[in-house]
C-alpha cells in the first residue's frame, strides 16, 4: 500500500464514476425516432418525430461534455444548440455551440450567455423539444439581473454572498430573486415547448430548486426569505442598493414572486437526475475495497464550516489510530457533500484546502506523530475556490515539511490562506478541469 498514492487513485475512481459522458450515454439511448431515458428507476420514452425542431440548451461546468453526448445520440435529429460552461471546461462539438464564461463571479459573457439562452427558449413552441443540461456552477455561469440591477451590482452580492458563509441553498435564493432567468424562470421563457432537464447535481440533498438555482424547476422561496437570509448573516446593508430595493419590492408584492408548482410553465417539464455524489461515493468506496482497505461511506451530505468539519475527521483519525475506534485498520472513510468558509481575512484558498490545512492544524497540536493517517480533501470539478488546486492532502511528510520550513499552520488558517501554506509545503492537490461537478469528496486512510 501507498496511502498518498492510493488516495488521489481512489479519488479519480470517483470522478470517473460521474463523467458526464458516461452517465449520458449509459442512460440514454435512440431507437430510430425514439427516445429512452432510464435512469435510477426513472423511464422515460419521447418521440422524437412529433416535434418540428430539437435543440439543446445548457449551462454549468458539465454542460459542454454532456453536449457531447447529446450530439452524438441525437444525432441529424438536432436542430442546434448552446451550452454555457466555465473557462476551460469545453469539448470539441459540431452543431452544439459552447459559450464560456466566469465562475465563481459571473462576467460580461456569464450575461451573454444568459442573454442568448433566453432568445432561443422564448423562440420554442409546442413544435419544439428542448434538452436542457444542467450541472453545477449555472448560477454564476448564467445570469440575467433584473431591471435595475446590473452585472457590477450582481457580481458585488455575489462575492459578498460567498464570503459570507451562507450555504448554497441560502445563496442560491438570493440568487433567484434578482434573476430574470433562476428560479424557474428559464421554463416561463420556453413554454409551452417541451422541455426535458438532463441535471448533474452539486447540491447536498439533490435540491432540484438549488442546483443552478433551479431554472427549470419550481421555486418555493419567496422574496421575505431571501430578505431573511441576508439579515441572518449580517449583510443586508452590505449589498447594492438595488438588490436591497428588489427584494423589499418583492415582499411588497410589487414585483412578481418566482414560478411556483402551480404555474403551467412546469406542465411539459421534465427534472431528471442523472448523476450526484453518491454515486463518486460508492465508487471511491468499491476501488478502496479492491485496493485492500476496510472502506465505508460517512455521509453524502456533509455540510458546515470546513475548520469545524476538519475537527471531526482529526478526531476519528486519532481514535482509530489509537485503537479507540471500531472502524477496523487499514481504514478508508469516505464522505461527499459541500461546507463553507465564512471569510475574515484575504489570503488565497477554497473550502477543500481548508478543510485540509484545519485537519492539519488540529492533527499537528494534538496527535504530532502520526505517520499512519492521510487525508485528502478536494472539488469534484478539480477546482477549489478561486484557485487552480482541487484542494489539498495531509500525511506525515507534511510535519517535516512544517518544520524545516518553520510555517505556522495557524496563522495560514487564520487568514484564510491555505493555498499559500499547501502551496510552500508541496501539498497541493492539482488534477485540472475535470468538467463535471458532484460536490466534494473527503477521503480519510489510517493504516
Amino acid at each position: 500500500m501507498n496511502p498518498t498514492e492510493d488516495l488521489k487513485a481512489v479519488f479519480h475512481k470517483a470522478i470517473e464514476a460521474v463523467d458526464p459522458y458516461a452517465l449520458m450515454t449509459r442512460s440514454i439511448r435512440r431507437e430510430q425516432n425514439v427516445l429512452v431515458i432510464e435512469c435510477e428507476g426513472k423511464r422515460l420514452v419521447e418521440d422524437l418525430s412529433r416535434y418540428k425542431t430539437i435543440l439543446v440548451l445548457g449551462v454549468g461546468k458539465a454542460s459542454a461534455r454532456m453536449a457531447r453526448a447529446m450530439e452524438e445520440i441525437l444525432g441529424e435529429t438536432l436542430f442546434r444548440g448552446v451550452v454555457v460552461t466555465k473557462y476551460g471546461n469545453t469539448e470539441g462539438l459540431n452543431k452544439i455551440r459552447v459559450l464560456e464564461a466566469g465562475h465563481p463571479i459571473p462576467d460580461e459573457n456569464s450575461l451573454e450567455g444568459a442573454r442568448v439562452l433566453a432568445a432561443l427558449a422564448s423562440e420554442a413552441n409546442s413544435a419544439t423539444l428542448i434538452f436542457n443540461l444542467i450541472s453545477g456552477g449555472g448560477s454564476a455561469l448564467l445570469t440575467l439581473p433584473r431591471d435595475g440591477i446590473s452585472l457590477k451590482d450582481k457580481q458585488a452580492t455575489t462575492k459578498i454572498l460567498l464570503e459570507s458563509g451562507a450555504a448554497i441553498a441560502e445563496i442560491n435564493c438570493i440568487r433567484k430573486h434578482i434573476s430574470n432567468i433562476k428560479g424557474g424562470n428559464f421554463a416561463k421563457m420556453a413554454y409551452p415547448a417541451r422541455m426535458i432537464s438532463l441535471i448533474l447535481s452539486d447540491v447536498v440533498g439533490d435540491r432540484l430548486e438549488t442546483i443552478a438555482s433551479g431554472m427549470t424547476a419550481p421555486d418555493p422561496t419567496t422574496y421575505s426569505q431571501a430578505h431573511d437570509i441576508l439579515t441572518k448573516y449580517h449583510i443586508v446593508d452590505k449589498v447594492p442598493a438595488t438588490v436591497k430595493r428588489t427584494i423589499e419590492s418583492g415582499m411588497k408584492g410589487l414585483i412578481p414572486e418566482t414560478p411556483k408548482i402551480s404555474d403551467p410553465a412546469f406542465e411539459n417539464i421534465e427534472n431528471i437526475l442523472i448523476g450526484n455524489n453518491l454515486l463518486a461515493c460508492r465508487a471511491a468506496k468499491a476501488y478502496g475495497e479492491k485496493l485492500g482497505y476496510n472502506a465505508k461511506i460517512l455521509t453524502t451530505t456533509l455540510t458546515g464550516e470546513a475548520r469545524e468539519t476538519a475537527r471531526y475527521f482529526s478526531s476519528l483519525a486519532r481514535d482509530i489510530d489509537s485503537g479507540r475506534s471500531d472502524f477496523a485498520r487499514p481504514a478508508l472513510l469516505i464522505a461527499g457533500g459541500e461546507t463553507t468558509v465564512t471569510i475574515h481575512h484575504s489570503g488565497k484558498g477554497g473550502r477543500n484546502q481548508e478543510m485540509a490545512l484545519a485537519f492539519a492544524c488540529d492533527l499537528i497540536e494534538s496527535h504530532p506523530e502520526f505517520t499512519n493517517i492521510f487525508f485528502l480533501s478536494a472539488g469534484s470539478d478539480g477546482i477549489d475556490g478561486p484557485t487552480d488546486a482541487a484542494g489539498a492532502f495531509v500525511n506525515h511528510d507534511l510535519k517535516e515539511k512544517v518544520d524545516k520550513l518553520r510555517l505556522k499552520p495557524h496563522k495560514y488558517l487564520e487568514n484564510h490562506d491555505s493555498y499559500a501554506f499547501f502551496e510552500a509545503t508541496g501539498h497541493l492537490f492539482m488534477t485540472g478541469p475535470t468538467n463535471t461537478n458532484v460536490c466534494d469528496i473527503q477521503l480519510l486512510i489510517v493504516t
